[in-house]
Order: structure tokens, then C-alpha cells, then sequence
């Protein structure tokens, strides 16, 4: 496969990846916000801020930290390039230029997605209302994965699909619970707490993944060692990186043996690791080491296959 051809795939998929996780950080960021648990320095309300690093352009364009504020700036502000609309117009630029080497469902589903985005963008959100906006991406993400695995090559298009859409998830899981982490770190408010914990989980869909494995009530323990060492969830740091194995080791040559040694090592870091072994480190610490690890895979795919020969 042409080098080009595999890096818009890899990049259209990190993008409609990465507009389903700020639609997911934004959904239950709206739920903590209508809540009467707030504190006095709308903390949850910086999450999407600290999650992207957009503070200082979201202060130069909105003169105050409102949740609606903040679903202008992140679904329909094309100034961020973090935003829900601006990663639907990448992601489809980046389709639009292999279309050949999409199945026709996946193309239409993509282009689909755009032009309903743009008429969103027109009419306003209120058109859909914030909720129904954040399902809406949800359910368009579903679509495409759906039609991605149930129509397209198993090839090695597919396969940098995947490790896009992988590489992404594990970097949206890691950044998320490193800043859930420090708000619980630097708050004691047992109310606060429990529903942090329960809008984490379910910014990852995993509330009743949690309930089933556990049979307990919630504490920041399991639930760490649910979102980074269980595989039995798809967006648990190990089930994505058990995948970009299984994606790398389906790509064929021999100039894959960078990608697949980084990604095997910390493969097997995550399998025979526990929470013990990690707490040993500090959560926080962990996870810095951890986002690290994902951007050098990131960085020897792009080496490896993405750059022109």
C-alpha cells in the first residue's frame, strides 16, 4: 500500500475517533454541570480544556467558563481544531482522497455524517438540542464502525484503520483518567466523588462493564484497573493495545519490526502488570510513562509506513 493512501486511512480514523471521545468527555461533563454537586471553581468544566489543551484559546474566545460555552467552543467552533465539526471536516478530507480504497457503506456513512454536521452547524445546536447532539455523534461513530467491519477488505487497509482508531482511544482513556484522577486527588467531597467516578465510567461506556465485573460499589482502584488492565472492555488500555498487536503483526515486511517491538513490550507491560505494581509508580506518574510509550508507537508507525519511501 502507498504510503499516502495508509496515512489519510490512519488519520481518518483518528479523527472520528477522537470526535466520538469529545463527545463522550462533553456528555457527561454536561450531566456533572446540571447537577447540584459543583464546586465553587467549576473544576469539571475545565476537563474538556485540560483533556485537549485548548485553555488559552477557549479564554481568547469566550470571556466566561460555561458549560454552554463550552459545547459552542467544542462541537461547532471550526477556530479549534479539537472540535466535533472540525474533526468530521478532517476526518472526511481524509476519506474523500482514498475513497477508492473504502467499501461504498463506509464512504456514504462518512459522507453522510459530514453533511448532517454542516446542517447542525447552520442551524445551531438547538436545533438537536446538547444531548441529542452528543448521541448523534455517538450513533454516527457506531454507524461506521458497523459498516467499516461489516463491509470492508480485510487488508492492510483495514488494518491502518484500526491502529488509528486504537492509537486514539488509548490516548483518549489515558488523558482522561489522568485528569479524573488529580480532580478526585484534589477533592474530598465523598459526594463529588461517587459521580465523578460514575461519569468516567461512563465516558467509556463501561458503567455496567463495571457492575458486572465487580459486584461492588465504586472505588478509584477497580475502577483504574478496569479502565487499564482488564481486557474484557474495548476501550481498556490493554484491549487497545492487545490490537494495534494484532493489527501490526497483519500488516506484512520486515520494516514493521519497530512498531511491532514497541508495541509487543508494552503489550506485555500491561498483561503482567497489576494495580499494585502500578501504584508503585503513582497513578499519575503511570500514566505520563504510559502516553509516552503510545506516542512513540505513534511515532514509529508514522516512520515506518506513513512518511514516502
Amino acid at each position: 500500500m502507498l504510503s499516502r493512501t495508509a496515512s489519510e486511512l490512519y488519520w481518518m480514523a483518528r479523527y472520528l475517533e477522537r470526535a466520538e471521545s469529545i463527545a463522550r468527555v462533553l456528555d457527561v461533563t454536561n450531566k456533572l454541570s446540571m447537577m447540584p454537586i459543583r464546586d465553587s471553581e467549576d473544576h469539571d468544566l475545565q476537563v474538556p480544556l485540560n483533556l485537549t489543551g485548548t485553555g488559552q484559546l477557549y479564554a481568547a474566545a469566550y470571556p466566561d467558563l460555561t458549560m454552554a460555552n463550552l459545547v459552542s467552543f467544542f462541537a461547532l467552533d471550526s477556530r479549534n481544531h479539537s472540535s466535533i465539526y472540525s474533526c468530521l471536516q478532517m476526518g472526511w478530507n481524509n476519506a474523500h482522497a482514498v475513497r477508492g480504497s473504502l467499501s461504498s457503506e463506509v464512504w456514504e456513512c462518512i459522507n453522510a455524517t459530514w453533511i448532517e454536521m454542516k446542517l447542525i452547524r447552520r442551524q445551531g445546536i438547538g436545533s438537536v438540542g446538547a444531548d441529542g447532539f452528543f448521541d448523534w455523534v455517538k450513533e454516527r461513530s457506531h454507524l461506521f464502525r458497523g459498516a467499516m467491519f461489516g463491509t470492508l477488505l480485510r487488508s492492510d487497509a483495514m488494518c491502518f484503520i484500526r491502529l488509528g482508531t486504537l492509537l486514539e482511544r488509548a490516548d483518549s482513556t489515558a488523558r482522561l483518567l489522568g485528569v479524573k484522577n488529580e480532580l478526585l486527588d484534589n477533592d474530598n467531597d465523598p459526594v463529588r466523588e461517587y459521580y465523578r467516578m460514575d461519569t468516567l465510567l461512563r465516558a467509556v461506556s463501561a458503567r455496567e462493564a463495571y457492575h458486572s465485573i465487580y459486584k461492588q460499589q465504586l472505588s478509584r482502584e477497580t475502577i483504574a484497573e478496569l479502565m487499564i488492565l482488564r481486557n474484557e472492555i474495548p476501550r481498556s488500555l490493554l484491549a487497545c493495545v492487545g490490537d494495534m498487536v494484532q493489527q501490526l503483526e497483519q500488516i506484512g515486511g520486515n520494516s514493521a519490526n519497530e512498531p511491532r517491538r514497541l508495541a509487543h513490550t508494552l503489550h506485555a507491560e500491561l498483561r503482567f502488570s497489576s494495580m499494585k505494581d502500578l501504584n508503585k509508580v503513582g497513578l499519575s506518574d503511570w500514566l505520563g510513562l504510559f502516553l509516552g510509550q503510545i506516542n512513540g508507537i505513534a511515532e514509529s508507525i508514522h516512520h515506518t509506513y506513513l512518511e514516502a519511501q
